[in-house]
């Protein structure tokens, strides 16, 4: 390890993923509302497809993915829009997630699936941007490339099942304070908000 990343270079890379992925944006605010909407089991598939989709990504990036998008910017901003209008579509499951907490109403209702999770994270803007920075500012030209991407996407492997999970079980937590089908209807309506706000900026970049 110590030929790919010194201590200090790897406690930054920790340091990097912590920050762009324990910070609200669409993946933590939906699993903070399907742990509230749904429990932590049914969340499970959520959590995995975001633990395995995100990393590939940064595999995919690290290895020349993110190349293509500079000589073919346009493929981006097509990217761009197709990604928001995912983020549009989920946004709008969520809000229309019934707020009946009767157990028929329930399960007709139904938490994303992990091909969903792992299928967003290419399509999310925010996700791509955190990808690309995280492999451009830690890799270095030591002919090591391929392991160090690898040890990147390890980190984020941690990090986003640490994320994942401390934000579905403050959806479990909010369960205590939100118990009534009206309130968890506006909560739910008011999550999907948010993650259209959240990466709004980044559409504009």
């Amino acid at each position: 390890m110590s030929e790919l990343y010194t201590l200090p270079m790897l406690l930054s890379i920790f340091s990097f993923a912590a920050a762009t992925f324990f910070s609200p944006g669409p993946n933590n605010l939906m699993l903070l509302s399907s742990g509230l909407t749904f429990g932590y089991r049914k969340t499970l598939g959520h959590i995995a497809g975001i633990v395995v989709g995100f990393p590939l990504m940064v595999i995919a990036v690290g290895l020349g993915v993110g190349t293509l998008f500079e000589l073919f910017p346009l493929a981006y901003t097509v990217l761009k829009f197709v990604g928001m209008g995912y983020l549009l579509w989920m946004a709008w499951h969520i809000a229309n997630t019934t707020g009946d907490l009767s157990s028929k109403a329930r399960s007709a209702d139904k938490p994303f699936s992990f091909i969903q999770a792992a299928l967003f994270q290419w399509v999310n803007p925010k996700a791509w941007i955190i990808a690309v920075t995280a492999t451009s500012s830690f890799t270095t030209a030591t002919g090591h490339l391929f392991a160090q991407v690898c040890v990147i996407a390890l980190v984020y492997v941690i990090i986003t099942f640490l994320s994942s999970n401390t934000w579905t079980l403050g959806g479990l937590f909010l369960k205590r304070f939100i118990s009534d089908a009206r309130s968890l209807r506006i909560f739910n309506i008011t999550m999907a908000v948010l993650i259209v706000v959240s990466v709004a900026p980044f559409m504009f970049r």
